[in-house]
Parts: structure tokens; C-alpha cells; sequence
């Protein structure tokens, strides 16, 4: 497809249209920090709105593509198709890929900021919300980024070890990813084991003696953050129950009528599940069952609860809550009552968190994002950001796709209007490329990744799965340097 693909990227031409030495072209230089779904979304906007632009990314990992390699659940292979359009983005003439370089270790900010027209900042949310509650350190309590990394082969995770040798998990948080995580604790291992699932995760699986899985939410059936999609994965997962609490769901058949139509889909299907009599076919495959799944309302961790011993997790302390107001803005209260629930796993899937890259960098701790107006940091001239260091850990990656196309029009805007000036020409990483050398880094190319990628896959192929994945940065570095 592009058979000259670096042949405009000639950075040491004697001398370019602007009249200076040693700087490509007078093209406007943008660089991106991050190499996940807002990077990429960044940069095939931002080649495609100016025939002029290059673009540079920067990940820290040797690999790229962030959480759709790492946050998508394995048994979620279409979701992963999206790598095709971020392959071809990588491959474009006026884009490189620098992998296995940490921005704010190997090179500032400071210094980007010098060598680029603009910095865009697109590194995700990879901090963990914590629960804030006694308790929470014990062994057995995990955040779901962790148990997700675990699963999906995330370097940082792969100590993990989780002891799966209990039979009851408890789940805290009602998104997307707990009923990911719920779906891979209670999968027949033969749906997993085709799957790019890591292959330590796959024997922990196996072993596993988890029968049981708790989803626990503070607020009610009307408010729960899944999307249905997740929702009849759990109802119709082999070799698995639901098992609900009927007053949990008081009232919400008479509030249906009410509710917008994805939401009322969503409700319907869990009504359906929790109180209808199911069909002769349907009571046949539950009571085949020897796993049990739940969504469990009203309750929030008021305490993680040891072992005699005080070495691990025994149980969940929950607080019952009630509702006060009605709708999305509706408010857990708490009631004064609580429920202790025997456990030995607790997932805390509240929530990733944005951290701060560099102390010049504007940050906002409450809400952990950077802060913007359409992706341009405030009182920051030519630094922006976009995904969830923009807007908080929310949506698909389809919502990451439009919140980062909306950062490169404002870019896009600037450059055009002159508020971003891109007159003047800027070394890019022809500069940072020296200084990454001076200090002893040696960027991973998008030409190196593809070697990690196809010996992945051929150990996948070997054991009937897409892919199996390398689990440490030094076997990566070993195989893209090979």
C-alpha cells in the first residue's frame, strides 16, 4: 500500500524549503504520548484533515496498542479488528511508531514541547482507584486493571498469581469490564483456551475453583453502567446460572415505560433473567449448571474482611444502601444496615485512573484528567490530550474514537487559524532521536513490532489460539532486536 512509505520522512536532507540545515521540511510536527486507541484515533485524524502534518508516537511499552490489547477481553476477538485501521495508520508515510521509550524518564516533556509543533498527551488512565476502605491490601483483593493485565498479558501484571482456590468471587463495580472479568472467571476453559487469553492465566483458570460470582453495585437495576451486549453474554454463558434477589428489583417493571430505549432494553433483559419463569429449554440448561453468576444492588465495601489469621480475604463487609432520586442522577444512601458476604477474591472494578506524566503539565487530582477545552490543556499553548486523560475512564472505544478526532480538529483548527504557530521549522525526532541515543534508550520501530507480532502469532497457531502473547519487555526487546 505504500510502497515508499519513508521515503517523505528523509530527516537529514541537507537542506529543506524553509532554507535551514538538517530539518526535513517546514511540515507541521505533532507528536503523540500513547499508543492506544487515543493516540492512534489522534494521528489518523490528524493525517487526514493536513496532507502536510507528520506525526510521531511514543509508547513506553516495546508493543502497541494500549488496551485493545490489554483491556478487551480475550473471548472479544472482533473488538480487536480496530489493530487493522491502527496498522495502517503506523504504516503511513507521515507517522512512526517509537516503542520502549518512557516519556517523562527517557525524554521530558519540556523537550517534546521544543522539538514539536504540538504535543498531544494520550496515555490513558493506568492508576487504580482505590476503595479506600479497611481492609483492601489483604491477599486475595485485586483491582480488575491488574486482574484484566493478568489475563491479557499486560508486562507490569504478570506477577499477579491470583489464588483462585475459593468458591465465592465478589465483584465491585457493574461496568463493562466486571462482567468481563465475571465472564472469565466462570467460562468453560474450552471457549477460553481458543482464545489469545495468556497461557499462565489459562492453567490458573483450569484449576480454578471459583463456582461463584457476586457483581455488586451501590445504586439499582436502573443505573447499572454494562452495556446489554455484556449483559446477555453472562445470561446465555455455558454452564452458568443467574441467581438475583427479587426485591432488588421492586418497582422497576412499572418504571420501564419511562426509561430511554437502551436502557429499557438492558432493564428488560435483567428482569427477564431475575424474575421470569424460564422456558422448559432454558430451566434444562440451568439446572445443568455448576456455576452461579449475580448482580447484587444497593450495596457498598464498608470493609474487607481476614481470615483468622489476618493473611487474607474471607469475607466483604457491605453497607445497604437506598435510593434518592430516580434515573442516572439517582444517589446511594446509606441506611445504616449492613451484610457480610464469605468470599476469598475480591475484584474492585471502580474505576482506572489518569495519572500526572510531569509536574509542568497541568493536572486536575480530583477528577485525574489533564484540563482541557476540546483537548486543548488549559495554559498550555500547542500541548493538548484526548481519550481518558481528557474525559475520565468513561465509554467504548467507539467513544474514544470521537473524543479523539474531536482533539485533532481543534489541532487541526489551530494550526489553520494560526493560534498554533507551525511557521517555523522544528527538528521532531531527529532531535529526540539523539537524545534518546545519548542516554542509552533504543526505540522499538513499528517494523520491529511486526516481528514480536508474527512470532506471537505462530506460537498461537502451534496451540490452536490467535495469537499467544509475550509476557515480559525483555523477550519482546529480545525478539524485535533479533
Amino acid at each position: 500500500m505504500y510502497n515508499n512509505r519513508k521515503a517523505v520522512r528523509n530527516r537529514k536532507s541537507s537542506v529543506n524549503g524553509c532554507g535551514k540545515a538538517s530539518f526535513s521540511s517546514c511540515n507541521p510536527k505533532v507528536c503523540i504520548v500513547g499508543s492506544g486507541p487515543a493516540g492512534f484515533y489522534t494521528a489518523q485524524h490528524l493525517i487526514k484533515a493536513r496532507p502536510d502534518v507528520e506525526v510521531d508516537i511514543f509508547e513506553r511499552l516495546p508493543i502497541p496498542f494500549g488496551l485493545v490489547r490489554f483491556g478487551v477481553a480475550p473471548d472479544h476477538p472482533e473488538v480487536k479488528n480496530v489493530i487493522n485501521t491502527f496498522t495502517q495508520t503506523a504504516k503511513h508515510p507521515r507517522c512512526n511508531f517509537y516503542g520502549h521509550v518512557n516519556v517523562g524518564k527517557d525524554v521530558s516533556i519540556e523537550e517534546l514541547r521544543q522539538a514539536y509543533h504540538a504535543v498531544v498527551l494520550s496515555y490513558g488512565a493506568e492508576g487504580n482507584r482505590r476503595m479506600g476502605v479497611p481492609g483492601e491490601d489483604l491477599t486475595g483483593v485485586y483491582s480488575a486493571k491488574d486482574f484484566v493485565g493478568w489475563y491479557n498479558g499486560l508486562p507490569s501484571c504478570q506477577e499477579l498469581s491470583p489464588d483462585l482456590s475459593c468458591e465465592t468471587a465478589v465483584i465491585l463495580g457493574q461496568g463493562n469490564v466486571a462482567l468481563d472479568v465475571a465472564r472469565v472467571l466462570l467460562s468453560p476453559i474450552d471457549i477460553l483456551k481458543s482464545t489469545d487469553i495468556t497461557q499462565p492465566a489459562l492453567e490458573a483458570l483450569a484449576k480454578s475453583q471459583v463456582q461463584r460470582v457476586l457483581i455488586v453495585g451501590r445504586r439499582g437495576p436502573m443505573q447499572v453502567a454494562c452495556t446489554i451486549k455484556e449483559l446477555r453474554e453472562m445470561v446465555n454463558l455455558p454452564g452458568t446460572r443467574p441467581e438475583m434477589v427479587a426485591a432488588d428489583f421492586d418497582g422497576v417493571t412499572a418504571a420501564l415505560k419511562d426509561l430511554p430505549r437502551p436502557r429499557k432494553r438492558l432493564t428488560e433483559l435483567m428482569l427477564k433473567a431475575a424474575l421470569e419463569n424460564p422456558g422448559e429449554k432454558e430451566q434444562e440448561r440451568r439446572n445443568k449448571a455448576s456455576r452461579i453468576w449475580g448482580l447484587r444492588f444497593f450495596r457498598s465495601p464498608i470493609e474487607v474482611l481476614a481470615d483468622p489469621n489476618h493473611s487474607r480475604t474471607a469475607g466483604i463487609r457491605l453497607a445497604v444502601n437506598r435510593l434518592e432520586g430516580s434515573g442516572e442522577g439517582a444517589c446511594a444512601v446509606l441506611t445504616g444496615e449492613v451484610e457480610d458476604v464469605t468470599c476469598g477474591l475480591v475484584i474492585s472494578s471502580i474505576g482506572y485512573k489518569s495519572l500526572p506524566i510531569d509536574p509542568l503539565v497541568p493536572f486536575e487530582p480530583r477528577k485525574a484528567i489533564v484540563p482541557n477545552t476540546m483537548g486543548r490543556v488549559h495554559q498550555a499553548t500547542g500541548l493538548y490530550c484526548s481519550g481518558w486523560l481528557k474525559t475520565g475512564p468513561t465509554g467504548v472505544i467507539a467513544t474514544t474514537m470521537n473524543n479523539s478526532f474531536d482533539t485533532a480538529r481543534s489541532l487541526v483548527e489551530d494550526m489553520n487559524s494560526g493560534n498554533l504557530d507551525v511557521s517555523s521549522a522544528k527538528p521532531g525526532s531527529q532531535i529526540v532521536s539523539a537524545l534518546l541515543e545519548k542516554r542509552g534508550v533504543k526505540p522499538v520501530t513499528f517494523s520491529d513490532w511486526e516481528k514480536i507480532d508474527n512470532v506471537e502469532m505462530r506460537r498461537g497457531e502451534a496451540k490452536g489460539k490467535p495469537r499467544e502473547k509475550i509476557l515480559t519487555v525483555d523477550e519482546m526487546l529480545q525478539v524485535a532486536r533479533a
